[in-house]
Order: C-alpha cells, then sequence, then structure tokens
C-alpha cells in the first residue's frame, strides 16, 4: 500500500480507540510531510531527516514500500473489530455533533469532511463550543460568523456540511451565544459543560429550559457522567429525567445517544425513560477527530439494544426531511 494511505489510517484508527492526541498527530504530521513525494524521494533514506518524520513513521513508510502492509497498521486493523447495532448503523445517513480545531478538536475542517464522506455520511454537522467553556478555545460571535462562511463553502451535490454549535447551557438555562447567531445556525447541540452536581431541582429545571428553547434541536450528553478512559470517571448529574424528556417530547428535541465510549449518555435507564415519554434521539459521534466520526457503532449498538425505533432517531432522516425537522416553527 501507498505510505501515504498507510499513515492516514493509522492516525484514523488511533483516533477510534481515543489514543494519546500525540500518537495520532506524529502520523497525521507525517503524512502531510510525504503528501505528494514521489516513489524515488519516498525511498530516499534522507527522508528519515525530513521535519515530521519520526522513527516510528519512517518504519511506517519502509514497510509500505516493501509491498505489505505495515505491522503499525495490521495491530490496529485487528483490534478494531466489529461492536454491533449493525441494522440500525447501517440505516445511519448523517451525524449532528462534532468538533474541529477551531475549538477542541484535533483536526481542521477539511479532514473531518473528508472521514465523514468515506463513512458514507449524506451530512455532518460542525458544533464547536462556545464562548464561555474557555478551556475548550469556544468560539466568540466574531469566530463563529467567520466559521459559518466557511463551512457553507462544502456543500456539493453528495455532501453537506452543516453550520452548527454546541452551545454551553448556563446555569439558569439561558443559552452561551448571541441570539441571532443561534438562530442562523442549522443545527444547535445544547450540553452542561459546567457545576455538574448542582442540586437536582436547580439541574432539572436548567435542563427542561434548554429543552424548551426554541433554539436548540439537540439534547447534548445528558447526564454528563464519564464511565471510563483517561479523564476518569464521573458521577452523572442529578435531575427529574421524566421531566425533562418530556419537555423534549414536547418541544420536538431529539435526546442525543452520545456514541463515545466513555460517556455511554444517556444511561440504559434513562433511555428507556426518553422512550416511554415520546422522545426523539440523534445518534452522534461527538467527533474530535476524524477517526472519531466512526464511533457512531457504539451509540447504534446501544439504540438498537434498547429497542430505539429507527424512525425515531432523526440522524437516520434523509437530509431533506432532516432540514425540514430544523427549520420547523416552534
Amino acid at each position: 500500500m501507498h505510505p501515504l494511505d498507510a499513515l492516514t489510517e493509522i492516525a484514523y484508527l488511533l483516533e477510534r480507540e481515543r489514543s494519546s492526541r500525540y500518537k495520532s498527530k506524529a502520523f497525521r504530521t507525517a503524512a502531510a510531510a510525504i503528501e505528494g513525494l514521489s516513489d524515488e524521494e519516498l525511498r530516499d533514506p534522507g527522508l528519515r531527516r525530513r521535519p515530521g518524520i519520526g522513527d516510528s513513521t519512517y518504519t511506517v513508510i519502509r514497510e509500505a514500500l516493501e509491498g505489505g502492509v505495515p505491522e503499525r497498521l495490521a495491530s490496529l486493523r485487528a483490534a478494531s473489530g466489529v461492536v454491533g447495532g449493525g441494522e440500525v448503523r447501517a440505516a445511519l445517513r448523517g451525524d449532528l455533533h462534532s468538533h474541529s480545531d477551531w475549538s477542541d478538536g484535533l483536526t481542521p475542517i477539511e479532514p473531518m469532511v473528508e472521514a465523514a464522506r468515506r463513512l458514507g455520511h449524506e451530512y455532518l454537522a460542525l458544533t464547536d463550543h462556545s464562548p464561555r467553556l474557555t478551556v475548550a478555545n469556544g468560539l466568540s460571535p466574531e469566530r463563529l460568523r467567520r466559521q459559518i462562511e466557511i463551512v457553507q463553502g462544502f456543500a456539493d451535490d453528495a455532501f453537506t456540511l452543516l453550520t452548527g454549535i454546541e452551545v454551553d447551557i448556563l446555569d439558569d438555562g439561558d443559552l452561551d451565544q448571541e441570539d441571532a447567531l443561534l438562530r442562523e445556525l442549522d443545527v444547535v447541540v445544547a450540553s452542561v459543560h459546567s457545576k455538574l452536581r448542582m442540586e437536582a431541582p436547580a439541574m432539572t429545571r436548567r435542563l427542561v429550559a434548554a429543552a424548551s428553547d426554541p433554539r436548540v434541536h439537540v439534547l447534548g450528553h445528558v447526564t454528563g457522567r464519564l464511565v471510563e478512559g483517561a479523564r476518569g470517571t464521573r458521577p452523572p448529574s442529578e435531575f427529574d429525567a421524566r421531566a425533562v424528556f418530556a419537555a423534549c417530547a414536547a418541544s420536538g428535541v431529539a435526546v442525543e445517544i452520545n456514541s463515545r465510549p466513555e460517556r455511554q449518555d444517556p444511561p440504559d435507564d434513562l433511555l428507556a425513560i426518553a422512550l416511554e415519554e415520546g422522545c426523539l434521539f440523534s445518534i452522534d459521534s461527538d467527533a474530535h477527530a476524524p477517526g472519531q466520526l466512526s464511533l457512531l457503532d457504539y451509540g447504534a449498538a446501544r439504540a438498537e439494544a434498547a429497542g430505539v425505533p429507527t424512525e425515531r432517531i432523526v440522524t437516520t432522516w434523509p437530509l431533506v426531511r432532516l432540514r425540514e425537522w430544523l427549520a420547523r416553527d416552534r
């Protein structure tokens, strides 16, 4: 295989398994360093001294040039496995929650778009963070306006990049971005990122306000819990789930089934309540790198196990129907 393809796929698989961002970045940097080089230049022993090429990436390049699948790539392929959720996963047409390096994602917008296209997505919403989340380089109104102009240039006949935001739900349930901007965006995912241990009555009011807000389309990772991973674990926020999901159902806001394995949010018992309350759902990757877009497998498996009907999953809808739902009067 070509060394460029090998390096890119390794980076993608490292991102999917949520490996250290420095590892995946090293392989993407090496791929960029050799892009456009001739076979003769790739075989030049001096390649190792080229900026962006390290010992591990050089080994992959040499093994690919020798005609086989590099050992690192073969190992990652074997470990990636099949998660499940086949029927629901096959029905998914897109993803309404992803990040780029405009906020806390690992890559520019272009690699995210390329990865979504390779997965067969019909659409992807770019939902970088809002201003208050400074630790994630949240977008000021001025930066978001610039991003909207860039995003609108990605549409073609086979794929659409939707404008969007993952907006912080403030303590009182209001949203962390200018009203006019929120109304201009295609997709608004509203999530809680602070004061996750707020007392249950206050958290319930906060989430119900967001779920009832006419500017919101998706309620993101509703409990905020972490069940595994490098960031450790975190208990779920406490709130009246039935009241929150009833508000979602009444306003047509989709409850996100967050596909990141470290989140598994909402938990199974809350997912059952959302089903009972008649909610719509959005299976999203919450990807912060191109390889993480494929994490939809995990969300699809959870939805299938919970018996979520595909017709109630908005990310199984074709773009025309999705746009009608996003633009509806509320």
